[in-house]
């Protein structure tokens, strides 16, 4: 296995590093490579407050430790700047152990900068406190996911391309949008394809004659809701140097006002769950809304392989959280990827929680239909041609869990790197110090 492991310290929740910098911390740190342990091999955890000048009197560091051994145990010391609190825990399979730490009142309060608010997030932490959310792996190398594959895997996924293949790509729109970037060119492009709903996305091509290589990109859970996903881009950033397709997860139309959106959201809900997290639906995979997303990524990808401006050659996916699960899905079922750019990739090891692995809050209910669309699964798939990289993985990150990540990069066969870092959640990277 090729990874590296960034030693990043968590600090106060702020949503950028420079705010977090400014204020008092708690540098987390363990006495070797976090996810070099084995089993049963003592796991020593240093938790200091740094930046600490200036504080109240009585405050503590109070921290909980769990684990995918469902083992949790707490403790509390004086938070004194410069002086550790150590904490020592052991985890006797593979898995991973989390500490999660913060700053109290003397009265068990959250303390919180002055006009601070805490408020508890989806991975069980708060944010706007001063926290560490971290931990350690045992054997990583040897942790698998928490349920077989469906037996007919493979012939479910024949069974959808060929249904995918059965809807011709004719009568693709295109329409060309205002670029405020004379490089490249802007298209609002509309695929027809199998499931209930077009693949839709912006594309973006270099404006220069020429064969270019090609980027397929996938938005976040929420983010695949928001202005970002649904309204075009302007090309400001762009290089004129590679074509883009900027796909939507739910194949709605682009460029529309607000309240389509938000109606179109509340159309997806079932049984009040939002999107692809009702036990109900996702316990047929053809019910499920995953399922009509897969048709989606493979046909816009598909369209993205049969424009004249790509090189043939280059082909990289590239998303994050759910994009990364898309991205995942590309890589797996549309031949000729090349890369697959995940960060805290979602969907890994969803059975996890039936074998008492630890999760978050936010967090798909296990249901043998999901092995289908379980990363853990189509890691499988992905060719040894194709170049999976995990930009980050969590150590804190409790939505993606460090196990089930470790479930699918450890099936994956092909070249292959991910970079574990210290303190990181699912939505936060620390600064370094």
């Amino acid at each position: 296995m090729r990874r590296r492991t960034v030693l990043l310290c968590a600090a106060v929740s702020a949503g950028c590093c420079l705010a977090a910098a400014k204020g008092p911390w708690i540098r987390g740190t363990t006495d070797k490579d976090p996810v070099s342990y084995r089993a049963g091999e003592a796991m020593v955890f240093s938790l200091t407050l740094e930046q600490a000048e200036n504080l109240p009197s009585g405050l503590e560091i109070c921290w909980t430790r769990t684990g995918d051994d469902g083992i949790e145990a707490k403790g509390k010391a004086p938070a004194s700047p410069g002086r550790p609190v150590e904490i020592k825990t052991s985890l006797d399979r593979p898995g991973f152990v989390r500490i999660y730490a913060l700053l109290r009142n003397p009265d068990g309060t959250v303390w919180v900068p002055k006009g601070g608010e805490a408020r508890k997030d989806r991975s069980g932490g708060y944010k706007g406190a001063v926290f560490f959310d971290g931990g350690a792996g045992a054997d990583v190398d040897a942790i698998r996911q928490g349920a077989p594959e469906p037996g007919d895997f493979d012939a479910f996924w024949a069974k959808h391309r060929t249904a995918l293949a059965a809807v011709p790509m004719d009568g693709v729109a295109c329409k060309e949008l205002p670029s405020r970037n004379p490089a490249v060119k802007i298209f609002s492009v509309t695929i027809p394809c199998a499931g209930p709903k077009p693949s839709t996305g912006y594309l973006i091509v270099p404006a220069k004659e020429g064969k270019y290589p090609a980027e397929a990109m996938f938005y976040g859970y929420g983010t695949s809701w928001t202005r970002r996903a649904t309204e075009a881009p302007d090309g400001s950033r762009e290089s004129g140097k590679i074509m883009k397709l900027l796909l939507s997860a739910h194949g709605f139309e682009l460029n529309r006002e607000p309240a389509y959106y938000k109606a179109e959201r509340e159309k997806v809900k079932s049984n009040g769950y939002g999107h692809a997290f009702d036990p109900e639906q996702n316990s047929d995979p053809e019910k499920a809304y995953f399922c009509g997303m897969t048709y989606r990524v493979m046909r816009g990808i598909e369209y993205l392989k049969s424009r004249p401006e790509w090189n043939g050659k280059d082909l990289v996916m590239v998303g994050t959280s759910q994009g990364g699960l898309q991205s995942i899905w590309g890589a797996a079922l549309v031949p000729g990827v090349t890369e697959a750019k995940v960060t805290v990739p979602w969907g890994c090891d969803i059975a996890g929680p039936s074998v008492g692995r630890n999760h978050g809050e936010w967090f798909l209910k296990w249901v043998p239909a999901l092995g289908y669309y379980d990363t853990a699964n189509m890691a499988k798939r992905i060719p040894k041609t194709c170049k999976v990289t995990v930009v980050r993985a969590g150590l804190g990150d409790y939505t993606c869990p460090p196990s089930g990540v470790a479930a699918f990069y450890n099936n994956l066969s092909c070249p292959k790197d991910i970079v574990w870092v210290q303190g990181s959640t699912h939505g936060y990277v620390p600064p370094k110090r």
